[in-house]
């Protein structure tokens, strides 16, 4: 039962600050309602539904790296991690807060480009644990067109 605890806490404790940007930086409605949106873009409950997902996975990965290695000695790992994970987070702010397309965008593609390195990263240190971040690395690409699609309709 402590054995389930403990991976349960260290979980928890991977996905936490993944949800951090979502809660200090939440939808703006109003911002969002002045903007034009592209066609094939997602309804927002569907995109929050989705990165909840999808951060899961990404904690899943990061678990299973964590297990099979001590994450700081792989420095290639731990900078694109931090890398991503910081143009992630950084989206909300740029977006919501700051109320800006373009860095958003730029945000956006620092984390579609960080996201292809991470599961090479993690691929280099376990196989198993990259398979959880592919949906995470193609719904990147979908909100880069996305993110560039609404800069240049509202430019």
């Amino acid at each position: 039962m402590k054995d389930k605890l403990k991976i349960v806490l260290k979980f928890l404790l991977i996905l936490l600050p993944w949800l951090i940007s979502g809660i200090i930086f939440p939808y703006n409605k109003d911002f969002y309602e002045t903007l034009k949106i592209p066609s094939f873009a997602l309804p927002g409950i569907v995109i929050g539904i989705t990165w909840l997902i999808l951060y899961v996975l990404i904690s899943i990965s990061i678990y299973i790296i964590s297990g099979k290695t001590n994450i700081l000695k792989s420095k290639d790992y731990l900078y694109v991690l931090i890398t991503n994970y910081l143009a992630n987070q950084l989206f909300s702010f740029a977006f919501f807060y700051l109320m800006s397309p373009f860095l958003a965008f730029v945000m956006t593609a620092i984390t579609f480009i960080s996201s292809i390195f991470l599961f090479v990263e993690t691929r280099n240190i376990n196989k198993k644990a990259s398979y959880f971040l592919i949906p995470y690395t193609a719904f990147s690409a979908y909100a880069l067109i996305v993110s560039l699609s609404v800069y240049i309709m509202n430019f």
